[in-house]
């Protein structure tokens, strides 16, 4: 059976807005697919499409994986060897697969908001999962960095302390963490980087500790979400160099000691080793970050079972 998540989802854009209910809904879902209850398969005789325009290893692999367990037929579509290459827009390419009868998008695009713009010239049937848009949202990665936190330390975010280090400005993964970690009740989260990486007018960070001192972001903490420094989203300039980075905002074993013994430290990959974390931390025994990467199947089962196996809501 599924889990029910109470408000009904049409398709998964952002995780702004939605409940806690809902979040626990889907990751109590995903638990049971990390636990192995594949016990049917859903989604036989669906196909579900990944609209991928920008590169991806984790999130493309562990859709297409998380789609075939649930029975899905899966399209793997890849925008260097398609018709975008002579012009085509996303929106036709959308259209046209659509109309061969598939039900199920994951989006991957590199402008922000093309996800939602899909979404708005989808059919009644077609349910679309943005799998990240430009800096805006990454919502799987965000409900799966949050199963990965709750495995952890517990169902209880309200007495979690966290630090969220990096490029804030250009991860569309911080925004759709910080949005779940709002709806789940956290309240000491401490965001941590340069101020040229910190979107400092941004509504995102209401109600959040904004530090540029990462000993001081630490101190204390429970868990360590790390960001990718993402210089293909970024101007030049806005760091020094990248030794200068690492030396400031680097995660070291020397300054996790900073954290509670029993801390755990998250990155959502690729990794930039030597950057902004190192080998020693990244391969340590306080690292989740491959179980995030096993979380990832599962939460991605369950987002697309709860939007493909209802009868989808009204926009």
């Amino acid at each position: 059976m599924t889990v029910d998540i109470r408000t009904p989802l049409r398709h998964l854009l952002s995780l702004e807005g939605l409940s806690a209910e809902t979040l626990n809904g889907l990751m109590d879902r995903a638990q049971e697919f990390v636990d192995g209850k594949y016990l049917y398969q859903p989604l036989q005789g669906v196909g579900v499409c990944t609209l991928f325009f920008e590169p991806s290893t984790r999130t493309r692999l562990s859709f297409q994986l998380a789609a075939q367990q649930l029975g899905a037929e899966v399209l793997n579509f890849e925008a260097a060897n398609s018709s975008t290459t002579k012009g085509e827009t996303a929106a036709d390419t959308f259209r046209n697969i659509e109309a061969m009868g598939v039900r199920g998008f994951v989006i991957r695009h590199r402008e922000d908001g093309c996800a939602q713009a899909l979404a708005n010239i989808a059919g009644p049937q077609t349910a679309i999962i943005n799998a990240g848009d430009g800096c805006s949202n990454h919502p799987t990665q965000g409900l799966l960095d949050m199963l990965t936190l709750r495995q952890a330390k517990g169902h209880d975010f309200s007495g979690m302390r966290i630090a969220l280090v990096g490029d804030i400005a250009h991860s569309r993964v911080a925004r759709s963490d910080l949005h779940a970690l709002r709806a789940l009740g956290a309240t000491d989260v401490r965001i941590c980087g340069p101020r040229t990486l910190l979107p400092m007018d941004d509504a995102i960070l209401d109600g959040f500790t904004v530090t540029h001192d990462l000993d001081a972001a630490l101190d204390g903490v429970d868990a360590v979400m790390m960001l990718r420094l993402q210089r293909e989203r970024m101007e030049e300039g806005l760091v020094e160099s990248l030794k200068d980075y690492h030396e400031q905002y680097g995660l070291t074993a020397k300054r996790l000691a900073y954290a509670r013994p029993d801390a755990v430290v998250l990155h959502p990959g690729p990794i930039n080793r030597g950057v902004e974390i190192t080998d020693e931390v990244a391969d340590g025994p306080q690292a989740l970050i491959l179980r995030q990467v096993a979380n990832g199947v599962a939460m991605r089962s369950a987002v697309m079972e709860a939007l493909l196996t209802k009868p989808l809501a009204v926009h």
